[in-house]
């Protein structure tokens, strides 16, 4: 399992780095992406914590990279956060997409596929504009298994693989019930009406931009 989107207790999570990359290697996981939830008030500060940890995290076995959600910032904002982000040494960036469980500012969606984020986080009920632009983008969608922001991961599947977007599967882990196992991955997925192969596309993205952030 390799797990691009989880949080710790520089953000909301439950668990300091150390712990929540034990658990998770524990699990069977062979890499794990901290990307803690910030915004303009906090982006240097939750960067610069996350940083600390996953550059002297040592594990031939066990990647951690470092990453970041951006999380209900205005959506005019996003583009220059993501190249912040990137530029203070972020390895993957991820926002916080249009979730119908949570007022995400409207047009997040957008704002975070024409910034070319790496990945978009449970984006909620996406169009087929946002989608086509994704495409053309190279942005990757989320298949998440975390409660509530799932409840859209079957319109997601249907709209990304309409328009040839690619798709990762991500826990969004804030607590250590949250990580989950190969076999739970799948079914979030069977249960969306996808198919094993979509899975293992999915498990094939993921260790693609893995490789491409640890070049």
């Amino acid at each position: 399992m390799i797990d691009l989107h989880s949080h710790t207790l520089i953000s909301d999570g439950v668990l300091i780095a150390s712990e929540l990359a034990n658990r998770a290697k524990a699990a069977g996981y062979k890499a794990l992406a901290i990307t803690d939830h910030a915004d303009a008030s906090n982006l240097e500060e939750v960067l610069e914590q996350i940083l600390k940890f996953t550059t002297t995290y040592g594990d031939d076995d066990f990647k951690v990279i470092s990453g970041v959600e951006l999380t209900h910032a205005p959506p005019k904002q996003i583009p220059g956060l993501v190249e912040r982000a990137r530029a203070l040494g972020a390895q993957v960036v991820l926002v916080h997409g249009e979730t119908m469980v949570e007022p995400v500012p409207r047009g997040t969606n957008k704002a975070a596929i024409e910034a070319k984020v790496d990945i978009l986080a449970h984006p909620g009920l996406i169009t087929e504009e946002d989608t086509k632009l994704a495409a053309s983008n190279g942005v990757i969608f989320e298949i998440t298994t975390r409660h509530g922001h799932s409840f859209t991961n079957g319109h997601v599947g249907t709209m990304a693989k309409k328009h040839g977007v690619e798709m990762v599967l991500n826990s969004d882990t804030h607590g250590p019930g949250d990580l989950i196992t190969t076999e739970k991955a799948l079914n979030v997925v069977l249960g969306a009406g996808m198919n094993e192969n979509d899975f293992r596309r999915m498990e094939d993205n993921a260790r693609k931009l893995l490789e491409k952030v640890c070049s």
